[in-house]
């Protein structure tokens, strides 16, 4: 592997297509693409303030580093990432990308980041001002995570995260077989249209939470009292440590709960209109 160290580059591809390169303490400055189509490539201690530095790359390694403002678009249509211990300040990271593995990592500006993205892996990350997070991914395991951004993981597929904290307005639309653990979710309008969510030890706050679900399971879950008018049109088997504020004509299903403040069952109820209220 050819060492590349104590160095800068600059404007239009200085590295293109190149091969079994590490980069040492290198800084990339303002320019285009200066790593596209490359392969086996490590970077610790690098710089990088030029846009598109890693597009059509297969197979990387990039730690201590930092991606400036202008770095944006920096990593699309590439395979097989490892990103450790690096600040990432640039939006519109991480686009048509198979497998990428983030452990502590920063992202403040994560606009428009994580579109189109397979086999994924997220611990220790924490983002900031993430509207549109994950739009369209498959297969994704998180842990350890923080995030603050709205219309998170919408359009998602098989998907696990593991003790979180996701501060997010419509958060889980249109996603299929999403499980998420030991973790608190705020925001409104939770999960709708969402087929197989469950949610394990989880505590919820938002209004109308968990409406025209398909197949959605809570188990052992906590919902703050700004959780009204729940499981609109869901069918659901659900189990609610807390006392539910109010639950608007669930479809189907069983809901067990401490108590309710409201049980709200009208003429616009959708059949079968057989789900089983219960206190627990």
């Amino acid at each position: 592997m050819e060492l590349i160290k104590n160095t800068e580059f600059g404007g239009e591809r200085p590295l293109f297509a190149s091969h079994d390169i590490k980069l040492e303490n290198v800084t990339v400055h303002a320019g285009e693409s200066a790593l596209k189509e490359c392969s086996n490539v490590e970077a610790d201690r690098c710089r990088f303030e030029g846009k598109y530095p890693f597009w059509h790359v297969d197979g990387f390694v990039i730690r201590n580093s930092v991606f400036t403002s202008g770095a944006r678009a920096a990593l699309w249509y590439s395979r097989n990432l490892v990103m450790e211990d690096t600040l990432v300040e640039a939006p519109k990271m991480f686009r048509e990308m198979d497998g990428v593995k983030l452990v502590n990592v920063s992202i403040p500006d994560a606009q428009e980041t994580l579109w189109h993205c397979r086999n994924v892996e997220l611990e220790n990350v924490e983002v900031k001002n993430a509207d549109y997070l994950f739009m369209h991914c498959d297969n994704i395991k998180i842990k350890d995570y923080r995030q603050d951004g709205n219309y998170s993981f919408q359009y998602c597929r098989n998907v696990e995260i593991r003790n979180a904290v996701i501060n997010s307005k419509d958060a889980f639309w249109n996603t299929e077989n999403v499980t998420v653990y030991d973790s608190e979710i705020n925001g409104e309008y939770l999960g709708w249209h969402s087929r197989n969510l469950r949610l394990v030890n989880c505590r919820l706050s938002g209004t109308q939470p968990l409406c025209y679900a398909h197949g959605l399971v809570m188990e052992n879950c906590v919902m703050a009292e700004d959780c009204d008018l729940a499981f609109e049109e869901s069918e659901l088997d659900a189990t609610v440590n807390s006392v539910i504020t109010s639950v608007k004509n669930p479809t189907t299903g069983v809901i067990r709960a401490k108590g309710y403040g409201e049980i709200i069952i009208d003429e616009n109820i959708k059949a079968p209109a057989d789900c089983r209220i219960e206190t627990i």
